[in-house]
């Protein structure tokens, strides 16, 4: 396993982690940016816990796992989480909607790329 890929898992887990945590338990310095971004995009609050929060909170689970010892697992989560930002990506783009949480989906969608891209699990050995 590199070093490349278990720093930038880690930070992955980490950001998904604390997000997951931030949007279930409805923190109130992040609820204050959230919901109008919420709003603008159409999304009901009532879906900070499941799917937003628990899909997050999933992922990064699912990254320690495979850190731990168990790759496909990872792999899985890594994969999860691209799908998820690009699923949240284009939720922003369709009611062009260009708040700072689009920049930080975008953000979070390229860690989760980082993330698979290392995979050990997805390299091939001659």
């Amino acid at each position: 396993m590199s070093t490349a890929y278990v720093v930038t898992a880690l930070v992955t887990v980490a950001a998904n982690a604390f997000s997951g945590f931030a949007a279930m338990t409805r923190l109130g310095p992040v609820m204050r940016v959230l919901s109008p971004a919420l709003a603008r995009a159409g999304v009901p609050e009532s879906w900070l816990v499941w799917p937003i929060g628990a899909l997050k909170a999933l992922g990064a689970l699912g990254l320690a796992v495979g850190l731990a010892g168990v790759p496909l697992v990872g792999t899985a989560a890594a994969a999860g989480l691209v799908l998820y930002f690009v699923c949240a990506l284009y939720t922003h783009l369709r009611v062009s909607d260009f708040s700072p949480q689009f920049y930080l989906a975008i953000a979070f969608l390229g860690l989760a790329v980082a993330t698979l891209a290392l995979d050990p699990a997805l390299l091939l050995d001659p």
